[in-house]
């Protein structure tokens, strides 16, 4: 009997802190409904459904049902004055709730988190993912296309812009980069995100840039090449022409799935052949990197060539390369993850915001689980674990409690 009242006084401790995490990152959402006849608090409405979407409810009627089943419990941290929320209540606020206020809760609770990370250096990976199923050709509407600021060492989604169209990154991924502490951060982007704008927005942030060049910057991107075709020209130079530009290499080799693939990393410090280096602010490294793969049960094998710059000129090649592949952690820790164990792109909430909101939930549960140290099951398993076990839902909540 003692032990069970010494188990009770942990999960009330655990409790009052999810409420404590709850009031200090939801409280100061600003609530859109008319104060007359509301039923639901707001908090009641955002933290249930945030914890129904940790447990595995990836829409409204599964929140309605998750939060029915736990109403007792519910009701001892959270104000339930006329019972759990129903579906047609979380879309509702989920489709009046301001996006912008939404995302500034989710980034201001991630940025503290950031700050009980262990000091150094940190690497940034910005990229954009569509949520195919928030397209809604009846109403005219277009899918949601979200740009997501990734610290991949964390695996936590520090900030996020919505857009309608892919090819308006171009204009959100400023505004992301000015809201987030840049200083002793690599900031990768793929080509799209190789502008001069974003270049200069790094390095007055504090941070360095990796920014991948391609036919979109044909100028820089023949430079490029050609740079790296006299480091190829072994031939004797003219008393007045340049030197051939010295390189650093890092190479390395792995396999699996049933190829081998060998990367090999050139850098270069001699800007002597990129006429447009005045664009770039900070421009300090040239990067080629070759991709060899080798399928084994063919033998056939296909080439890749990239190129990329940056801004930090105390960069090793094996520094750029690392960086580089963990950039790809984007695509395989977020954007995968959103698909298979959230399954965002079989979403359906359209109406207003809600398909916004809905998607701004995931990035906050999965930063929740993420926090998660001593995990052992996957992200989809993991929701459903903390959907059966309430003091797994506890700990997730009171460990990402910065």
């Amino acid at each position: 009997m003692a032990r069970q009242t010494q188990a009770q006084k942990v999960e009330k401790q655990n409790e009052d802190e999810a409420l404590a995490f709850f009031q200090g990152v939801l409280g100061l959402l600003p609530d859109p409904r008319r104060r007359q006849g509301i039923r639901y608090p707001l908090i009641t409405v955002v933290a249930t459904a945030l914890m129904a979407m940790v447990c595995g409810c990836d829409d409204a009627e599964a929140m309605e049902a998750w939060a029915e089943a736990h109403h007792d419990w519910l009701q001892t941290f959270l104000p339930l004055p006329h019972g759990t929320p129903t579906q047609d209540v979380y879309l509702a606020v989920l489709g009046a709730l301001d996006p912008a206020a939404f995302e500034q809760a989710l980034q201001s609770w991630a940025a503290l988190l950031v700050l009980r990370l262990k000091g150094g250096d940190k690497h940034i990976a910005v990229d954009g993912k569509t949520s195919r199923g928030s397209l809604d050709l009846t109403q005219g509407k277009k899918a949601i296309h979200t740009v997501s600021a990734w610290l991949s060492d964390a695996g936590l989604v520090l900030a996020q812009s919505k857009t309608d169209e892919k090819s308006n990154e171009i204009k959100v991924i400023p505004e992301l980069l000015r809201v987030l502490d840049l200083s002793r951060a690599t900031v990768t982007l793929d080509a799209m995100g190789c502008q001069v704008e974003i270049a200069e927005t790094i390095r007055q942030g504090g941070g360095h840039y990796l920014l991948a060049v391609k036919d979109n910057q044909p100028t820089l991107h023949q430079e490029l090449q050609e740079t790296f075709g006299e480091v190829d020209d072994e031939r004797r130079r003219a008393f007045d022409e340049e030197s051939r530009p010295p390189v650093e290499v890092w190479e390395e080799t792995d396999g699996g799935h049933g190829r081998v693939e060998v990367r090999r990393v050139r850098i270069c410090h001699v800007l002597a052949w990129v006429l447009s280096a005045d664009r770039w602010k900070g421009l300090a490294v040239l990067v080629e990197v070759r991709r060899e793969r080798t399928v084994m049960s063919s033998g056939q094998t296909s080439v890749e060539t990239c190129y990329f710059i940056g801004s930090d000129a105390t960069s090793s090649a094996e520094q750029v390369g690392k960086c580089l592949r963990r950039h790809w952690s984007i695509e395989n820790g977020l954007h995968w993850v959103l698909d298979m164990a959230f399954r965002e792109d079989e979403a359906r909430h359209r109406a207003r915001n809600t398909a916004k909101n809905m998607n701004t939930l995931r990035h906050f549960a999965l930063n929740l689980l993420k926090q998660d140290n001593n995990r052992k099951l996957g992200i989809a398993n993991s929701r459903k674990r903390a959907g059966w076990d309430r003091g797994y839902l506890l700990h997730l909540l009171t460990a990402g409690t910065p």
